[in-house]
């Protein structure tokens, strides 16, 4: 055993299952994404697409899921919710960033979360192409390829960064409200990478100060938000009202970022 299993072993059981069956659907999927020419490619809407490694690798995890927790509920992005006896769902998307994996881009990444008496309470997310692998919740400290992860900065506004995502069906208003707020209210910099585990592993690294999200699926966040929680970044997600299928409107960050940003959580709804 590496190390790095062995620190995340000792710090939860759970985890080294999970993160290990993350990985092993990362190598599934890599297999996938070194043969994209001849990658059949179906479309779900505009600019929405799924591929057969989608499939794949979603069934992948549902099987070694339900083996290592057979009592849990499973809730996936293509197949939906499987039903448990325990309460507790394993939320899962099998390639967040499913347009930037058909591209050839590096930026997708299997996710695993766990949702716990109506709470995001553990993840997993692993980001094959790009080599990391994020681990934390609740008693499971936040850890970026096997090492704790460093104290995030605080906000500073002369040099300040946040990444966003827009759901096609967001309004035209909406979005260049999102984007003249960034710019001109808040003077901050900006990242639109097309996946919203990504940008949240950029929060968790430092490189951006926050997100806003206007559509994200539940899938797309419910391994990122209790990595991120260790780290003191919370959300304007009332998980009370959520129900599993919804799309999000949301940000995230510390609370000096949401502080800042409240008035644009009034003007486009981001309370979701």
């Amino acid at each position: 055993m590496s190390d790095q299993h062995a620190t995340i072993s000792a710090l939860s059981p759970i985890a080294t299952v999970v993160e290990r069956i993350a990985r092993e659907a990362g190598n599934l999927a890599m297999t996938h994404f070194r043969s994209l020419a001849t990658l059949p490619v179906e479309i779900k809407g505009h600019l929405d697409l799924v591929t057969r490694a989608d499939r794949e690798v979603e069934d992948f995890l549902i099987t070694h899921l339900r083996s290592a927790f057979p009592a849990d509920g499973i809730y996936g992005e293509e197949s939906g919710e499987l039903s448990g006896t325990s309460g507790r769902i394993w939320v899962i998307d099998p390639i967040d960033g499913t347009f930037n994996f058909v591209r050839g881009g590096q930026n997708w990444a299997i996710s695993i979360g766990l949702f716990e008496n109506r709470r995001p309470s553990f993840g997993v997310i692993h980001a094959p192409a790009r080599d990391l692998t994020l681990v934390g919740g609740q008693a499971v400290p936040t850890q970026l390829n096997g090492e704790p992860i460093k104290p995030l900065p605080a906000l500073n506004m002369l040099q300040a960064s946040t990444g966003f995502s827009f759901h096609p069906s967001a309004s035209t208003a909406d979005r260049l409200e999102v984007i003249r707020f960034i710019s001109d209210d808040l003077r901050a910099s900006f990242r639109l990478c097309g996946a919203a585990t990504l940008s949240l592993i950029e929060v968790a690294m430092g490189e951006t100060d926050g997100y806003v999200s206007l559509g994200d699926s539940t899938w797309d966040v419910m391994a990122a938000l209790p990595i991120l929680k260790n780290l003191g970044v919370s959300s304007t997600i009332d998980w009370d009202k959520i129900d599993l299928a919804a799309k999000l409107r949301f940000a995230c960050g510390s609370e000096d970022f949401l502080k800042r940003v409240r008035p644009l959580i009034e003007r486009v709804s981001l309370a979701a």
